[in-house]
């Protein structure tokens, strides 16, 4: 990349560089650009290859239950400020169309 590639890139991203900054860019964005090509070489090496032909499912597992049915239920309902019955009360976020 060159000096004018680099302005133009920092104009684009709003962002202020230095003349010190866009020379150290000019070295560093080389750099990173060229390992960058490198990956690519290697990354479409792998994709030439002949594809591997197997199997593909998801690997699942029964839900288990656990805790017993209101093992926790009265803990949690301690911590609320506010209850109706086993229900927490929350504060209303939602607004009716009717309202």
């Amino acid at each position: 990349m060159n000096r004018d590639d680099i302005l133009h890139l920092g104009e684009l991203s709003r962002i202020a560089l230095s003349d010190a900054e866009v020379t150290n860019l000019e070295s560093e964005l080389s750099a990173i650009m060229s390992y960058v090509s490198a990956v690519n070489d290697i990354a479409a090496d792998e994709a030439d290859s002949e594809p591997q032909v197997g199997a593909r499912y998801n690997v699942l597992r029964e839900d288990v239950v656990t805790n017993e049915p209101d093992q926790f239920t009265e803990s949690i309902l301690r911590e609320m400020p506010d209850t109706k019955g086993r229900l927490m009360k929350v504060k209303k976020i939602l607004k009716n169309s009717k309202d």
